[in-house]
């Protein structure tokens, strides 16, 4: 009865995000109940191994007391201080001073905000400030990838370009424009790495010019791995080329890791597997392990003396109420030591695990390509290896794969063109990597006798 009541409680009150309204008060909702660890307990009991990390973010597993308690404890001893005002909490301050130590390079200053969203939103308005300051307002527009993802706000949703994120909202907006994604297993150039990179290089600066010159341009945007695009990962060496382009054109080079930081990929930011330094830099999700909400920009010393002097002693009219909330601060120093303390060697651990039980998957005759890097993975699906042809839209592979996997006992992400999508959280012992695994080749299993999957492969 309780569960029924929800059901018809959230139909008739509960906006989902990016869900169709009306096929959602069809479908209704799946309550989630408990979870511990990897694992999580739906309305009816059943328990489900959460290949997906919530949304990316539950990085350290759920139900951690420590986390719980450094939640507890700082609720009780100040639940809430502005940063208005020069006034701060000391976790807060302690969580900036942490995070700064451990970016690379000079991004030594930190912006909280809520989440992922709001931090995107939040460069745009810096780097805007950062050109006026130094005497360029004509650099106004903007560059990301197509299949990239930045945010769901109203500015940072014409970053993104995936076209559900567009339709309806009349975006992107005129300054925003887009390159190629490098996506290796459907690039017109082909999969050598090298041929990919120089085309991506090669592309941004076609775009430039096309715009009317650096002189016109403020900033690219680029996630170390494009997660909602596809989990695509680019070649190595390829976020380096971009942002030495980027250097090259004097155009702000800004690193999306709100999915890849805090151990996703293995080291506690993506950046460093290349070695780069941003000039700025969005991180949410992993922050604090998803318990609460709270993102944060990272601005490299130029960046911020610019805005700085630029300002003087003017103040910069940029701010939200909870940016720097000193519970999600205390939990996020928590879950910095955590993290250190043994679960980013698991994740890497249990990573190499997943990507090793997922490149098993590679002679089921649905399996087109394996990706990923980390905990952070995807299984592309085809009816046709040669010519890589996706899973026919009629198949709805989206939720028939999400469906069935839940069946099976596990979560995923399923993509529209018939990828699935992992990102476990870094606690997830191998044993539960293997699970994962074999729930998956069972759904990949039970997909390939649909009527309409097998027609297509004919």
């Amino acid at each position: 009865m309780l569960s029924n009541s929800l059901v018809e409680l959230d139909r008739a009150h509960l906006i989902h995000p990016v869900a169709s309204y009306r096929g959602h008060e069809k479908a209704g909702v799946r309550v989630l109940r408990s979870a511990r660890g990897a694992t999580v307990t739906d309305g009816a009991g059943q328990q489900l191994l959460d290949g997906f990390a919530g949304l990316w973010c539950v990085n350290l597993g759920y139900g951690v007391e420590s986390v719980v308690e450094a939640a507890a404890h700082q609720m009780r001893e100040l639940s809430y201080a502005t940063g208005y005002f020069s006034l701060g909490s000391e976790p807060a301050i302690r969580l900036a001073a942490e995070l700064a130590e451990r970016t690379p390079g000079d991004l030594d200053h930190v912006y909280f905000t809520l989440g992922g969203s709001d931090a995107v939103d939040s460069t745009v308005r810096f780097v805007r400030y950062y050109q006026r300051a130094r005497g360029k307002p004509e650099k106004d527009q903007f560059i990301s990838l197509e299949q990239g993802y930045h945010g769901s706000s109203t500015v940072g949703a014409g970053l993104t370009a995936l076209p559900a994120f567009h339709a309806g909202f009349g975006l992107p907006y005129d300054w925003q424009h887009k390159i190629p994604s490098h996506y290796l297993y459907r690039n017109p150039v082909g999969s050598d790495p090298q041929a990919v990179i120089a085309a991506s290089v090669a592309q941004l600066h076609a775009k430039v010019a096309e715009i009317g010159g650096p002189e016109r341009v403020a900033a690219f945007y680029a996630e170390p791995i494009q997660g909602s695009g596809g989990v695509l990962v680019p070649p190595d060496g390829w976020m380096k080329a971009m942002r030495e382009a980027c250097r090259a054109l004097d155009i702000l080079f800004v690193a999306d890791e709100v999915i890849t930081g805090f151990g996703r990929t293995g080291p506690l930011f993506a950046c460093a597997d290349e070695g780069i330094v941003p000039d700025l830099m969005t991180v949410a999700k992993g922050l604090t392990s998803g318990y609460v909400p709270m993102g944060a920009v990272f601005m490299t010393n130029h960046v911020y003396d610019t805005i700085a002097d630029g300002a003087g002693a003017a103040a910069v009219g940029h701010g939200y109420t909870y940016s720097a909330h000193p519970v999600s601060a205390a939990v996020g120093l928590e879950v910095l030591r955590l993290y250190e303390a043994g679960v980013l060697e698991n994740g890497r651990k249990s990573g190499r695990r997943l990507m090793e039980g997922l490149a098993s998957l590679a002679d089921h005759p649905l399996v087109g390509d394996v990706r990923g890097r980390g905990m952070l993975a995807a299984v592309e699906l085809v009816v046709d290896k040669a010519a890589r042809t996706p899973l026919p839209a009629a198949s709805e592979p989206a939720r028939r794969i999400f469906d069935r996997a839940w069946a099976n006992g596990l979560v995923i992400r399923a993509f529209g063109n018939g990828a699935i999508g992992f990102a476990p959280p870094l606690c997830a012992t191998l044993a539960e990597i293997d699970a994962m695994v074999e729930r998956t080749r069972r759904t990949l299993d039970q997909t390939l006798e649909d009527p309409d999957v097998r027609a297509a492969m004919a």
